[in-house]
């Protein structure tokens, strides 16, 4: 019997990156399926939340995410350039966001069909691994989506046609990760059950083991 997941998912999160290439192997092997969510970083969410904290917590979590990287060996750089369009020096966000918004927007539209989990982790790396740079120039999304069985050029179609419904989506995902008991990514939710962070996907494993997880 198949087991069905979602995973709510931030195209800006370094743990969500950390995370997302390890459920998608988890996918290959196992009789599972999960449902990419995509939601808005919580910079573009609520960024009165994301400065309302201790002013240390930045400089940690891109320490943090670069150790856990290094003990995975999963190769990773804060990304060049950011998704999010922001002056760290003020904390400024950009009114305008064209690069956040155009790849949540075709996650969630990569998810409607059925192929959200390995867009993300197609364009995750090329955002966070450092392999390239300028991973938002040239063809390297093009090849990053045809990776993952899709035509970017019709994705970004479908986009500009359904943006209001895309982003509509993307709200109600937030609300059904809110509704799941949890508020950040990557969190993993199982038969209603929250497993939030990289470091639980294990756990997350044990509870699908109970459910009858089998290899395909």
């Amino acid at each position: 019997m198949t087991l069905h997941a979602d995973l709510f998912f931030s195209f800006r999160s370094p743990y969500s990156y950390l995370a997302v290439g390890r459920y998608r192997a988890m996918t290959e092997e196992y009789d599972l399926d999960i449902n990419l969510r995509t939601v808005w970083p919580i910079a573009i969410r609520d960024p009165d939340i994301l400065f309302s904290g201790n002013p240390a917590a930045p400089r940690y979590i891109v320490m943090d995410s670069m150790r856990v990287a290094q003990h995975l060996g999963i190769p990773y750089r804060w990304p060049r350039p950011d998704p999010v369009v922001q002056d760290f020096a003020n904390r400024e966000i950009a009114k305008e966001q064209p690069l956040i918004r155009r790849i949540c927007r075709l996650g969630q539209a990569a998810s409607r069909h059925g192929k959200g989990l390995a867009f993300a982790d197609e364009v995750s790396r090329i955002i966070f691994s450092g392999e390239v740079d300028g991973w938002d120039e040239g063809d390297h999304l093009a090849k990053a989506a045809e990776r993952a069985g899709l035509d970017l050029a019709e994705l970004d179609a479908e986009v500009l046609a359904d943006t209001d419904t895309l982003d509509a989506e993307i709200a109600a995902n937030q609300d059904a990760l809110e509704t799941a008991g949890h508020w950040g990514v990557p969190t993993l939710v199982l038969d209603g059950e929250p497993f939030y962070g990289q470091d639980r996907i294990d756990m997350a494993k044990w509870r699908m083991e109970q459910k009858g997880l089998e290899k395909r």
